[in-house]
């Protein structure tokens, strides 16, 4: 079992036909993920990699019966494209995109409000890596090579250290279960708090890494609900050390602009909740490995 998506998730691709969304669609087909089409506006009935091309969502799902889609929108056009995606009924949406405008973010999360939470569009990221549960399917732009199927789960705001963790537990002979990177813009789709509930009722998985940055409130919040409602042991950590108040360090989420936002504050929160907390990112694998003692 894994969360969110497996060998059987029919996935379509928004903006298909551009030349990232083709690249990276293409190194999903060859990992296994079941791509069963694509949505481009103006290139509907035309095939791309083999797939049919729709005009809009409502079309694909009606055709290939998908339930996931994986959005590579220019920012200006993304906020449409979600809330087209919610309005077909698909029950997970990942979208890549950097840069879309936090106003059109706030308009996506009160669009998909409107719908009763049994039938709301799970949303992951913007500005994201995407999911991936290894060895059945991958949703996003990871490298699938260095992940290694296991029993960790890993969700994280940093793609880059996502990978770095998968690639520290394969050389552990560790694995993963589902690695899920929720983005790192203010305004995201959802949460750490989403996600570790999946993990917590996972069968799968035994352990759960989660990465945070400087910048925000999610990484309390989630700290405080591992405390309050995990039963699986939680390893926490907060990238961000030497970052100075005030400047934004990447994502557009990372910046410290008040009490608590801090990478020490947020790491030292993590303890007091019961967290174990990796010492460097050079750590996190290794980390893991105590907490299971292997």
């Amino acid at each position: 079992m894994s969360i969110l998506i497996d060998e059987n998730t029919r996935v379509i691709v928004q903006g298909i036909t551009g030349d990232k969304a083709t690249f990276h669609a293409s190194e999903m087909i060859a990992y296994g993920t079941r791509v069963v089409g694509g949505v481009t506006p103006g290139k509907g009935g035309q095939r791309h990699l083999d797939r049919p091309v729709f005009d809009t969502v409502k079309d694909a799902v009606k055709a290939t019966g998908a339930t996931a889609s994986l959005a590579f929108i220019p920012p200006p056009f993304a906020g449409d494209a979600l809330m087209e995606a919610a309005d077909a009924g698909l029950d997970l949406v990942c979208i890549i995109t950097d840069g879309i405008p936090a106003q059109d973010m706030m308009t996506v999360k009160r669009y998909l409000m409107r719908y009763p939470r049994e039938r709301r569009t799970t949303l992951v990221g913007p500005n994201c890596a995407g999911i991936i549960s290894p060895g059945r399917a991958m949703l996003g732009i990871m490298p699938g090579h260095i992940y290694r199927r296991g029993s960790v789960g890993v969700v994280s705001r940093s793609g880059t250290l996502g990978y770095e963790a998968a690639a520290q537990l394969a050389d552990l002979g560790l694995g993963i279960s589902t690695s899920v990177g929720i983005g790192g813009d203010p305004i995201n789709g959802s949460s750490f708090r989403d996600h570790l509930q999946r993990f917590e009722s996972d069968p799968d998985t035994s352990v759960v890494i989660m990465i945070g940055e400087i910048g925000g409130s999610q990484e309390a919040e989630a700290a405080a609900w591992v405390h309050a409602n995990m039963t699986k042991p939680v390893i926490g950590y907060v990238a961000g050390l030497t970052a100075p108040k005030g400047r934004r360090m990447g994502h557009a989420g990372a910046i410290i602009s008040a009490a608590g936002d801090s990478a020490a504050e947020k790491s030292e929160l993590m303890r007091s909740y019961g967290l174990h907390v990796a010492p460097s990112a050079a750590e996190l694998g290794a980390t893991v490995a105590r907490v299971l003692g292997v």
